[in-house]
């Protein structure tokens, strides 16, 4: 893939990254790479749990999805990608008023990729890192992807 074209797909990664669930969780995606995705939210009132901290579903969510697009980078734009199977390991409690995912590929693959992803809180402009995932990913082509309803 040309630079040229790489920054088509890039472009169209951020657009199509904050959709459905995701646009309304608002997380946005910030830097793209092949094989690098990383996405923000600023953490509002209903991102946090009943202690305060922000959800750990919150996280989970960020860290799958954000993989998922990191392994986007990888495949053809016919090509779409499901998550497998994931692992999260949350490290402490996350409160701040930012988190921030970084999502990097760290087995391509023509059908299976795995990609890491790391969860930071961000509070008072430092990063602490709260969780980390293991996100195994396929690589489907689109014409193959029926939905059952």
């Amino acid at each position: 893939m040309t630079a040229e074209i790489f920054e088509d797909r890039a472009a169209f990664l951020v657009r199509d990254y904050s959709r459905g669930f995701i646009k309304y969780c608002q997380f946005e995606a910030e830097v793209v790479k092949r094989g690098y995705f990383q996405a923000r939210v600023k953490i509002e009132e209903h991102h946090r749990q009943q202690d305060g901290f922000i959800h750990a579903g919150v996280m989970a969510t960020m860290a799958d999805h954000t993989a998922g697009y990191s392994a986007f980078t990888t495949v053809p734009e016919d090509f779409q990608i499901l998550t497998i199977e994931f692992k999260i390991n949350f490290l402490r409690p996350a409160y701040g008023d930012v988190l921030i995912c970084r999502s990097k590929v760290i087995r391509d693959g023509s059908q299976i990729i795995i990609s890491e992803s790391e969860v930071f809180d961000v509070r008072e402009d430092e990063e602490f890192l709260s969780a980390k995932a293991m996100v195994t990913l396929m690589a489907v082509h689109r014409d193959k992807l029926v939905l059952q309803r």
